[in-house]
C-alpha cells in the first residue's frame, strides 16, 4: 500500500514537472531573446533585467504591488476559463469587468445613505449582476440564435468602453474633479481593508484566492462535469439529456459575474472611484493567462503572478533603466508567444 502511494506521488510530481519544465525553458529563451533586443537597442540587458526584478520583487512594498496587479488578472482568468472549458469563446471579460465597476460604483454613490451592513454587500451583488447581464446577452445570442460569441463579446467590449467614457464625462462625473473623466469617490467606509498598512494590497486579493478554491471545487462537482461534457461535444451532451442551450447561458452568466467581481475589487480596493481607462487590455491578457495556466485554477495562479511581475517590473524597467515603452511591450510579447507555443515545440521534440 505504501509503495502504491509513493508511486502515485512520484507520478503526480512527474506530471507537474513535465508541465513546468517547458514553461521554464520557454521563459528563459524569451528573456535571452529580449536581452539580444536590448543589446541591439544599446541597452545593458543585465541592468534592465535587474530593474525589472527590483521593480517586481525588490522590496516588500514592490512585492505587494505585484500581488495587487495579480488580483484582477487572476479573477479575470478564472472568469474566462469557465467559458473556455465549455467551448464558449467569450472574449468580453474586459467589458464585463467595466460593467461590474459601473454598477457597483453607481450603487455606492446612489444609495450612500443606506447602512454599511446593507450597502457593502449590495455593491458586491451589483458588480456580479452587471457583469453577468453583459455576458448573458452574448450567451443568449449564442445559445438561441447561434450568434458568434467572439463577435458579440467584442462588440459588447466596445459598448462598455464608450459607456464608461460617457458616464465619467457626463452623468457620473465628479463635479469637483477639475474636468478629469472620473466619478466622485466612494465613501471611506466602503473601501476594502488593507492587508498590510502602507501598501495597496487589500482584501480583494483574498477574494481572488477564494475564487481559486471555488473554481477547483466547482470543476470537480457534477455541475462542472456536465459543463465540460457540453464543451467536449454538444451532440454527446444532448444524447445524455443535458440542456446545451441552458448550459451555454449559464457559463456565460458565470463568466460575466466573476469578471464583475474583478471590477468591484479594482474600484473598492484600488481606485475608489470609476475612471475612464480602468481596464485597458486586461481582458486580452486574461485570456493569455488562462491558456498559459491550461485552464487549471492553480496553473492560473502561477501565470497571473508571472504576468503581474512582467507588468510591474516592466514599468520599473522603463523608468529606471530607460528602456523604451515599446521595447518593454515587445519583450513581454516574446514571453507570451514562447510560453504559449511551448507545447507544440516540446511535443515535436519528444515525438
Amino acid at each position: 500500500m505504501a509503495a502504491e502511494i509513493t508511486r502515485s506521488r512520484l507520478s503526480s510530481a512527474k506530471r507537474i514537472w513535465d508541465q513546468l519544465f517547458p514553461a521554464l525553458i520557454s521563459i528563459a529563451i524569451a528573456f535571452l531573446v529580449g536581452g539580444l533586443l536590448l543589446l541591439a537597442n544599446g541597452r545593458d540587458p543585465l541592468a534592465a533585467y535587474a530593474s525589472l526584478w527590483d521593480g517586481a520583487f525588490g522590496s516588500f512594498g514592490r512585492f505587494t504591488e505585484t500581488l495587487v496587479k495579480t488580483t484582477p488578472f487572476l479573477i479575470l482568468a478564472i472568469a474566462v476559463s469557465a467559458s473556455f472549458r465549455c467551448q464558449v469563446w467569450n472574449i468580453g471579460a474586459e467589458g464585463q469587468f467595466m460593467l461590474g465597476a459601473i454598477t457597483s460604483t453607481w450603487v455606492a454613490l446612489t444609495f450612500s445613505s443606506l447602512p454599511l451592513v446593507l450597502l457593502f454587500p449590495l455593491t458586491f451583488l451589483a458588480a456580479i449582476a452587471g457583469g453577468a447581464l453583459w455576458s448573458g446577452i452574448a450567451g443568449v445570442l449564442k445559445a438561441y440564435l447561434n450568434a458568434n460569441e467572439v463577435i458579440t463579446t467584442s462588440m459588447l467590449n466596445y459598448i462598455a468602453l464608450y459607456l464608461t467614457a460617457y458616464l465619467v464625462n457626463g452623468p457620473m462625473k465628479d463635479p469637483q474633479g477639475f474636468n478629469f473623466p472620473q466619478s466622485p469617490m466612494i465613501q471611506a467606509s466602503l473601501q476594502l481593508p488593507l492587508l498590510f498598512p502602507g501598501t495597496r494590497l487589500n482584501v480583494a486579493f483574498l477574494v481572488a484566492l477564494g475564487l481559486v478554491v471555488v473554481a477547483a471545487v466547482f470543476w470537480r462537482s457534477s455541475l462542472g462535469f456536465r459543463t465540460e461534457i457540453v464543451g467536449a461535444s454538444r451532440r454527446v451532451a444532448r444524447y445524455a439529456g443535458l440542456n446545451v442551450n441552458r448550459t451555454i447561458v449559464f457559463v456565460s452568466v458565470l463568466t460575466g459575474g466573476l469578471a464583475g467581481i474583478a471590477g468591484w475589487g479594482e474600484i473598492f480596493g484600488i481606485q475608489y472611484r470609476l475612471i475612464q481607462n480602468i481596464a485597458t487590455g486586461w481582458g486580452s491578457l486574461a485570456i493569455v493567462i488562462a491558456l498559459l495556466g491550461e485552464l487549471h485554477p492553480l496553473g492560473m495562479v502561477v501565470s497571473a503572478f508571472l504576468f503581474a511581475s512582467l507588468v510591474v517590473g516592466g514599468d520599473a524597467m522603463q523608468r529606471n533603466a530607460g528602456v523604451p515603452f515599446a521595447l518593454v511591450d515587445v519583450i513581454q510579447g516574446i514571453v507570451i508567444l514562447l510560453v504559449l507555443s511551448r507545447s507544440y515545440f516540446f511535443k515535436r521534440s519528444s515525438a
